[in-house]
């Protein structure tokens, strides 16, 4: 008994009717097919996607896009519903009823099509043939392509489908058609049976091509910051170099002058002044190799840096007559993180040089307080009595300490007092 695909008056007249346009809406279902597995926004994508649309959908869809299963289930509805229509508009009222449960099971097996894509295939088969389940197959086929690729499986299915456009049922009637009409159904079988196994191969060409964009940009990125740690690295040894030249021959030459004054000094404070200058200049160049060894190595670590708990070493080397510094710490420097306590150390430091160098004389106090989260650092003094002499400054003192203060995530304020003195402020973060 015939089909829906033999019973018009003409057969020759069925196949730019019931053929083209059953080919149609394959045509618009493999693209929406290919909707649930695009690439997302942080991806790579050879098509974007319309900002325009997606403003247009509700929230709770945009939200769900990204979810892996609801795409998956998205699809199968799709390709289920793209189906169900297929069969139930073209199908006859005297259809026979084992074509009726053949589509049917070619229907269903769009469930089954992204799990096991050959065997849902397989199943498509026989509704295709005998029955109307078209686009069925061509979803089958097409997420066979994407999911395998290339492979015996995807030759075979291809085959099948070909044949199920090409041969009419019942064979009688295949038998009939005229050599013309074998041919138009070779030309539509291709295009049935090729159009969803190309648009599967490009969906898996464009992901491959993604992926392998991703690779590409991740070792560019990693080739650009092994490049810039290269061009560091040949800067920071450009950079020890001349500082072991330039500022370790000055200071070693003012740390004999100094051991050489104090061996011929006439009196008791010319051979103390010599032993503080000679002191200060052996501490100097120790830390000058410190740092020349940190540039060397690259190594960012604080371990070789003074900190906290050389604070009391240092105010007693600033302390004379002309300064006299008064010191109170609340911090205990063992519960310190490293990098602190080092800005710490800097932050006194500059400000007790510039007292000496602009507030000879005046009365300076160091206040290092622990607060719950905080560390406050404070370097107040007095008014200077007299002018001080011009000595030399690099001008970045204060700058350097608000960039420190800064990277650490604190703040720093430096200003005059309302006694016509100055104040230097620094607070830096303990907890992270």
């Amino acid at each position: 008994m015939p089909t829906g695909q033999q019973e018009q008056p003409a057969v020759g007249a069925e196949l730019p009717c019931q053929r083209t346009h059953s080919v149609s809406p394959a045509e618009h279902a493999e693209p929406a097919e290919a909707i649930p597995v695009a690439v997302s926004g942080a991806e790579f994508s050879l098509i974007p996607r319309p900002g325009a649309v997606l403003r247009a959908l509700p929230r709770w869809v945009v939200a769900r896009r990204v979810s892996q299963r609801f795409r998956n289930i998205a699809s199968d509805v799709f390709a289920l519903v793209l189906a169900v229509l297929d069969v139930w508009l073209v199908i006859p009222e005297d259809a026979p009823g084992y074509s009726l449960w053949l589509s049917g099971a070619a229907v269903a097996a769009m469930v089954l099509r992204r799990h096991v894509p050959f065997v849902a295939v397989l199943v498509t088969v026989p509704g295709f043939l005998t029955g109307w389940s078209q686009l069925a197959a061509m979803l089958a086929l097409g997420t066979l392509a994407k999911r395998r690729g290339w492979n015996w499986q995807l030759v075979v299915g291809s085959v099948l489908v070909f044949l199920c456009y090409f041969i009419r049922w019942p064979l009688d009637e295949f038998a009939a058609l005229t050599w013309r009409e074998h041919v138009l159904h070779v030309i539509w079988g291709v295009i049935v049976a090729g159009m969803p196994v190309a648009i599967g191969l490009l969906i898996t060409a464009r992901r491959e091509l993604s992926r392998r964009i991703r690779e590409l940009a991740t070792s560019r990125e990693r080739e650009k910051a092994l490049y810039a740690e290269t061009v560091r690295a040949a800067e920071r040894t450009k950079l020890a170099r001349e500082m072991h030249d330039v500022v370790s021959h000055q200071v070693t030459l003012i740390a004999m002058q100094a051991g050489a004054l104090q061996v011929a000094a006439p009196d008791e404070s010319s051979r103390t002044a010599a032993t503080t200058i000679r002191e200060l200049s052996t501490q100097t160049l120790e830390e000058l190799r410190n740092l020349v060894g940190v540039l060397r190595s690259g190594d960012a670590a604080e371990s070789g840096q003074p900190g906290l708990d050389e604070l009391g070493d240092l105010v007693r080397n600033f302390r004379s007559e002309s300064v006299p510094v008064a010191l109170d710490v609340t911090a205990e420097p063992s519960t310190l993180p490293r990098p602190v306590s080092h800005a710490v150390y800097r932050t006194v430091q500059e400000a007790l040089t510039n007292v000496r160098k602009h507030a000879s004389g005046a009365r300076a106090s160091v206040r290092v307080t622990a607060q719950r989260d905080t560390l406050v650092v404070e370097v107040r003094n007095g008014r200077a009595n007299d002018r001080p002499p011009a000595l030399p400054s690099g001008g970045h003192g204060l700058i350097g300490l608000r960039e420190r203060a800064g990277l650490l995530g604190g703040t720093f304020s430096a200003g005059p007092t309302a006694e016509g003195g100055f104040r230097v402020s620094a607070t830096y973060p303990l907890a992270g």
